[in-house]
């Protein structure tokens, strides 16, 4: 009797992995995709500041204007909150109200970091003060901090206000949050801001297909750092049959859409102008499909992140608005003709971002 064996998942490489990430994430070629269905396509915007969504959305679609953007955000089309990494993202309603349910395993989590501050706490009893007080008007984190801190005076009122937000989905109500509006944070539950329930949370393997379509090939490991959750092994052997595999080149199985963008690795990868905190870069377990080696760590510092510039689809530098100037800082020397098509989609980004601004476009020092 033969013997068969299954041939070996094919390799891809660095470049390859490379150009379908960002094939995948609206940066090989610009999407004439709306803004809503482009947040939705992606998953959510990283939103740690306000800023980051609309440039981020500017590298990705042609023809966005920010208002577009901010419009979505003033009608209650999307919103900020808490989701993914424990961080802020920019959701569509329909996402906010499941995948908040999604990851509330990780916000439990992260409380219980903080149990120490909240001996004593009926956390129940909190989350139903809390929900009364922001369904009333929205609170900013001081008033909740005071609110919370009369009821439990012997509590950590930091630990309360993290309790609060672990255990409701706050939204940030606007006017924070829209393109050239100021407004300090103030929350409300995302049930009240939508005016609808929270949807029961999706099956972990719907939200894989969405992952994989917005940041794959990838393994298991770079879907759990992306959402911030574990154990979604499971959920990736139940789809196996219905997606192909691959292997990285140092052997970690990836998976894949069978029929996903999967580009010529030497598919031309022009410059682009990232925010902070983009989810490109944040993505993975593995990031070197976007982040070089020599340049890990470069586009940070302590806690604080930098805008940052991706030459030939790798990070390559950053970037910053300084007066009247948008200055770039490579990593390494570029070539001139790199150096013109920088500067030509600086030109570009400046138009769409700050129309009717002139800036001058310099080449700062490069960066150690």
């Amino acid at each position: 009797m033969t013997k068969t064996t299954s041939a070996p998942a094919p390799v891809l490489g660095t470049r390859a992995l490379n150009r379908a990430t960002l094939e995948r994430q609206l940066l090989l070629r610009r999407s004439p995709s709306t803004a809503a269905a482009a947040v939705r396509h992606l998953v959510g915007l990283q939103a740690q500041n306000v800023k980051p969504p609309y440039y981020a959305l500017a590298a990705r679609l042609d023809g966005f204007t920010p208002e577009a953007l901010s419009e979505l955000m003033a009608d209650r089309e999307v919103v900020r909150i808490v989701t993914l990494r424990s961080t802020i993202h920019t959701h569509t309603a329909d996402d906010c109200l499941t995948l908040r349910p999604l990851v509330q395993p990780a916000r439990d989590r992260e409380l219980a970091a903080f149990r120490t501050g909240l001996t004593g706490v009926d956390l129940d009893r909190l989350a139903a003060l809390v929900r009364e007080l922001v369904e009333d008007e929205p609170r900013t984190m001081a008033q909740l901090r005071a609110a919370l801190g009369a009821e439990w005076p012997d509590a950590d009122p930091q630990s309360l206000a993290v309790a609060a937000r672990c255990r409701l989905p706050l939204v940030q109500v606007t006017p924070r949050g829209l393109w050239g509006r100021s407004g300090q944070v103030a929350l409300t539950t995302a049930e009240h801001w939508l005016g609808r329930p929270a949807g029961p949370a999706p099956e972990p393997e719907t939200v894989v297909l969405r992952y994989l379509a917005a940041f794959g090939p990838a393994s298991v490991k770079d879907m759990q750092t992306w959402a911030g959750l574990t154990r979604l092994r499971e959920a990736f052997e139940r789809l196996r049959s219905r997606l192909v595999t691959f292997r990285a080149e140092d052997g970690t199985e990836l998976f894949d859409l069978p029929d996903a963008p999967r580009p010529d690795p030497d598919t031309p990868a022009p410059p682009r102008f990232l925010p902070e905190f983009d989810n490109l870069l944040l993505s993975h377990a593995d990031r070197t499909r976007i982040v070089p080696a020599a340049h890990r760590g470069r586009h940070w510092q302590g806690n604080q992140a930098y805008r940052t510039l991706l030459v030939d689809g790798f990070l390559a530098g950053v970037w910053k608005l300084d007066g009247q100037a948008l200055v770039v800082e490579p990593f390494d020397p570029l070539t001139r003709r790199a150096r013109g098509e920088v500067v030509e989609e600086a030109g570009r980004m400046l138009a769409v971002m700050h129309p009717g601004t002139s800036y001058d476009i310099r080449f700062g020092t490069v960066r150690a």
